[in-house]
């Protein structure tokens, strides 16, 4: 089962470029009352903020050091998500990491 991400339009995805801005786009997931998609973007949250505390405060770049820690530390822990929860983790993922750009 694939999870439906969030209908912002890609020229919106496009200005998140901050810690920040990028939990203010989890925040708003809130609002589209998906299971699923509320689990891994929380899930992928907690992941982000303990990794960027090595990179500076939330007005931090998303940059691309700071996603290979991330995307190595989901590996570690990939074995305490079930196949379902591992799945959509995934996707969500993939569908941000390329805002980690700079």
């Amino acid at each position: 089962m694939t999870i439906m991400m969030p209908t912002s339009s890609p020229e919106h995805l496009q200005t998140i470029n901050s810690l920040a801005l990028l939990c203010q786009y989890f925040d708003s997931i809130i609002d589209l009352d998906n299971d699923d998609l509320l689990f891994a973007s929380s899930y992928l949250r907690g992941f982000i903020e303990v990794a960027a505390v090595e990179f500076g405060d939330d007005q931090q770049l998303l940059c691309r050091d700071l996603a290979a820690i991330i995307s190595q530390q989901l590996a570690a822990a990939s074995a305490e998500l079930n196949v379902e929860d591992k799945t959509h983790v995934d996707e969500f993922w993939q569908s941000i990491s390329p805002l980690f750009c700079y």
